[in-house]
């Protein structure tokens, strides 16, 4: 079952964007995944089937800081 997962980050520009693009591409089970940069808590949306702890380990491997936002 696919789910969508949002995380609070500090991926802030275009530039961040496509740092962080190779490791969210490369995680397995994700299958879309966004940044809304024009939002203040620079919201991180991932669609797919992957856990939690494996979004932010390649977020924070990128080097950006990243938490879940609350439900």
């Amino acid at each position: 079952m696919r789910k969508i997962q949002e995380f609070k980050t500090n991926i802030n520009c275009g530039s961040c964007v496509r740092s962080v693009t190779p490791f969210l591409d490369d995680l397995e089970g994700v299958t879309i995944w966004r940044v809304d940069v024009e939002q203040e808590d620079k919201v991180l949306t991932v669609e797919g089937n992957v856990p939690a702890s494996a979004i932010i380990k390649m977020v924070e491997e990128a080097g950006f800081d990243i938490e879940p936002v609350a439900a």
